[in-house]
């Protein structure tokens, strides 16, 4: 009985092993956001295309309350805070780890980076969990969206409607 249980416990081990060093599935493609506010296009990038980034391509609220385009207003450099969201890097050089990509990732709304791991779920989900301070953590699910489906940069206001002249 010893004789069969030691190898099938080591055959166990050395494929959960396996699993544990398989290569990150390609996060590749345009993913709209749990809430549906926005569409990120993520794509390989880095030396030999080994890495992740990501970027803000749709936002479902582009132009703020003034009509103009949504900027990165809270950002902690005041340099920064009239770039555009649409267009912003939200993902730099994510590294293939424990068969997820791992990194940082800018929340615009809050002004703020993340320790994140993203993995490909299935074909159409991608699953995000992130980290602040290492203790304040959280996870969302994004589902795959059409790559075509990416919003130019509002470079203007909306033009104000006509007023019906005065008699």
């Amino acid at each position: 009985m010893r004789s069969i249980l030691i190898p099938t416990l080591a055959a166990s081990l050395l494929s959960a092993g396996a699993a544990a060093a398989a290569p990150a599935s390609d996060p590749s493609g345009t993913w709209l956001t749990e809430d549906g506010r926005a569409k990120i296009k993520i794509e390989k990038c880095g030396p030999g295309a080994a890495h992740a980034c990501g970027k803000v391509v749709w936002l479902k609220t582009p132009l703020n309350d003034q009509g103009q385009p949504r900027t990165d207003i809270k950002n902690p450099d005041p340099k920064k805070r009239t770039r555009p969201v649409i267009g912003l890097t939200l993902m730099d050089s994510l590294k293939p780890e424990d068969g997820a990509y791992k990194g940082q990732i800018y929340n615009a709304e809050e002004g703020k980076l993340y320790d994140v791991s993203i993995n490909r779920a299935s074909a159409s989900e991608l699953a995000i969990s992130g980290c602040m301070l290492k203790i304040l953590c959280g996870s969302q699910t994004w589902t795959k969206a059409p790559d075509e489906f990416a919003q130019a940069v509002p470079t203007h206001a909306a033009p104000a409607k006509a007023k019906p002249a005065a008699n």
